[in-house]
């Protein structure tokens, strides 16, 4: 009789440890997806040797203008025309104390294009203007220094 009505007790303690692995799972996938996360249109920007860091241009709140291979302009990932862009900069300029606008053209992209796209960009009141690059690598080995 004394095995036959015994009852099973139930533990009703929370068991964290699955969800704390869930959560450093979740946690490395950001840290890994986050730097890959680019603003605005992605082209191939030209290569420069003497490139200018432009660290304000990864900023969230940055305004960023894309010019395609194709002519096509983009203010950060909307569709504009160099008759539009204008007006639209100068409603987000309205917002923010530093009027800076960075242009990130493809390398492969007509000189005319970017020129609009530049003057559209100026037309706004823009104060500053950044022209984002590539750093070029170079594959020759420098020259070494003469011997004395």
């Amino acid at each position: 009789m004394g095995l036959a009505n015994k009852q099973p007790s139930y533990n009703s303690d929370i068991n964290v440890t699955p969800m704390v692995d869930v959560m450093l799972v979740l946690l490395i996938i950001f840290m890994v997806v986050t730097p890959m996360i680019q603003h605005g249109k992605n082209v191939d920007l030209a290569k420069t040797n003497n490139q200018i860091d432009m660290k304000d241009a990864d900023k969230e709140d940055a305004i960023l203008v894309a010019v395609m291979k194709d002519g096509t302009v983009y203010l950060d990932t909307e569709k504009v025309t160099p008759e539009t862009i204008t007006a639209k900069i100068q409603t987000l300029l309205e917002k923010k104390q530093d009027h800076t606008v960075f242009v990130k053209a493809d390398s492969r992209a007509h000189y005319g294009d970017v020129v609009a796209a530049v003057d559209g960009v100026r037309g706004a009141g823009v104060e500053n203007l950044g022209l984002l690059t590539e750093s070029a690598r170079r594959t020759a080995s420098p020259t070494p220094a003469p011997k004395k």
